[in-house]
């Protein structure tokens, strides 16, 4: 895969730094992470869920962080003495640490997390601030004497022509 250089592109934009890292992040492939699996849902029009499958971590053993755009959650298994003495003939519940980091969009924050039968469920919540969602702007004529009011979302030909 080819590699861009977006060094010259930052001396001459303002504000777009996150959108040229992300881009070079691209390129570089991640370590091949697979634990633990995990599944991403929409679960309303502006909600998700993270569900991540940690069978056998208690809920004191899971850090979820989110700062920025960025979530993450690590697993730490607390050592066990009762399972040190033990002899497994077979061991294939993984016991290791783990991370596991999410990009979120702007505007998407953490609304709860829960453990529930080795399953941890992270719910998320897009949530647009006031200021940037469509407002409707009052038109008003020269003379002053009627006002129109305009959706902001849609404008309708006709009403643009009579006046």
């Amino acid at each position: 895969m080819r590699h861009f250089d977006f060094s010259p592109l930052y001396r001459s934009t303002v504000g777009f730094d996150r959108l040229f890292t992300m881009l070079d992040s691209l390129g570089q492939p991640e370590s091949a992470q697979a634990y633990p699996p995990y599944n991403i849902e929409r679960t309303g029009e502006s909600s998700y869920r993270i569900t991540m499958a940690v069978a056998g971590f208690d809920q004191n053993e899971i850090e979820i962080e989110a700062h920025r755009n960025q979530l993450t959650i690590k697993g730490t298994k607390i050592a066990d003495e009762a399972d040190s003495e033990k002899e497994f003939l077979y061991r294939g519940i993984a016991s290791r640490a783990f991370e596991r980091r999410f990009h979120l969009a702007d505007h998407v924050e953490v609304a709860g997390a829960s453990l529930k039968n080795g399953l941890l469920h992270i719910d998320l919540k897009r949530e647009i601030p006031e200021e940037l969602k469509p407002r409707k702007i009052n038109v008003t004529s020269v003379s002053g004497d009627t006002s129109q009011s305009i959706d902001a979302k849609t404008v309708d030909a006709k009403a643009i022509s009579k006046n």
